[in-house]
């Protein structure tokens, strides 16, 4: 129970929900519309809040349960609708129904899951960060942080929204510096600039790909290449500041549209036209794929994978395609440090999981040494 005396500030992110969930109730609606409900939940939260949706419905209540998550749709609902392209394109009884048909009739195509291996080799250390601090930005902050992130291995991040995510993810990009500690890039000193660290094989996937991902009135073309604009590969040799040697980055941007299977029309197309799928998967496409020079010398592949929230937001067709593409840059030999809201997604990526939670994170250890269960109380702070 919620006590009613309590400071909302004060409430865990799960006892936060109950008591928008008592507010509705309070104002007696018969109706009650849930959209992602446990996006920022603990799975101990989520089996309460899951709890509380069956008493409810046990007194006479109408629930609506939106999720991507399609195990917990299954699990609540007695019926399940889905919508595609905002047509309804599919109604059945829960009972009987499978993730399978679920994620075939989302999609409209048969769907193949990413195809899970662990890490053949681990290679050596690629970044190392020792006992490192950031000065807080709100409650997002890093406090006395170690990790080993190798070539070869995913390492993936658990951790309810706001406990240093975006901290550890500006750190390594070079967009925020640590206060205390050390950070290296194969052994040297890892400095905060952004475009050197693009250079020395450090791509990133960001948490918002509208905000921070693309440029949304520029056309694709410029952001497939936007991260490389002053490197030999597309500035001209005299005149880099200002001159885009245009032919090369168009065609660059064709090979990661090919590639990546990006669509929504051609290279001029302004980004922000794009869906959220497309859209990503351009993001990644610019991440993951190398330029080469008309000589066809190909630019190194990156070393250092930073995906943060990769796939939020996306339908079950991009995910399975982020993912695997995430799997192959790891056995293709890069580090990819992982960062997730997800925790089917953490588990059945990572090589290693470690759980943030108020900008301290765990020891990293392999995904077969975590139950759920554990890593839901150290997303809690329960238990490190």
């Amino acid at each position: 129970p919620v006590s009613p005396d309590a400071k909302v500030g004060s409430l865990s992110v799960g006892e936060r929900q109950r008591v928008e969930i008592l507010k509705a109730l309070y104002r007696g609606a018969r109706i009650l519309i849930l959209d992602e409900p446990t996006a920022v939940l603990t799975p101990q939260e989520s089996e309460a809040l899951f709890d509380t949706l069956a008493q409810m419905v046990a007194q006479g209540l109408s629930i609506i349960f939106i999720s991507h998550k399609l195990g917990e749709v299954l699990r609540v609902s007695h019926r399940v609708a889905v919508l595609r392209q905002g047509k309804l394109v599919a109604e059945a009884p829960a009972q009987g129904t499978t993730q399978g048909q679920l994620a075939q009739w989302m999609v409209g195509y048969a769907i193949e899951a990413a195809e899970r291996r662990p890490a053949r080799s681990v290679g050596e250390p690629i970044c190392t960060l020792n006992n490192v601090s950031t000065a807080p930005t709100g409650r997002d902050r890093l406090n006395n942080v170690s990790l080993t992130l190798r070539a070869g291995e995913i390492v993936a991040i658990a951790g309810v929204s706001g406990n240093g995510q975006v901290a550890l993810a500006d750190l390594l990009c070079g967009v925020r510096n640590a206060t205390t500690g050390h950070v290296t890039l194969r052994g040297a000193p890892l400095q905060a600039r952004p475009a050197w660290l693009v250079g020395q094989g450090v791509a990133r996937i960001p948490e918002d790909r509208h905000a921070v991902g693309v440029v949304g009135d520029l056309p694709v073309w410029e952001n497939a290449v936007a991260e490389r604009l002053r490197g030999p590969w597309f500035a001209h040799p005299w005149f880099r500041a200002f001159w885009v040697k245009r032919r090369a980055a168009r065609q660059h941007a064709q090979r990661v549209a090919e590639t990546f299977d990006v669509r929504g029309g051609g290279p001029d197309t302004p980004a922000r036209s794009l869906s959220g799928g497309n859209m990503q998967k351009l993001i990644l496409g610019r991440a993951l794929m190398p330029p080469k020079d008309a000589a066809g010398y190909t630019a190194p592949a990156p070393q250092l994978i930073v995906a943060h929230q990769p796939t939020w937001g996306l339908d079950i067709g991009a995910v399975m395609f982020v993912q695997q593409q995430l799997i192959n840059a790891r056995d293709a030999g890069a580090a990819v440090l992982l960062i997730s809201d997800d925790l089917d997604e953490v588990l059945a990526l990572g090589d290693r999981v470690a759980v943030i939670h108020d900008g301290q994170l765990s020891e990293a250890r392999r995904a077969e040494d975590w139950t759920r269960e554990a890593i839901g109380l150290a997303m809690a702070g329960a238990a490190h």
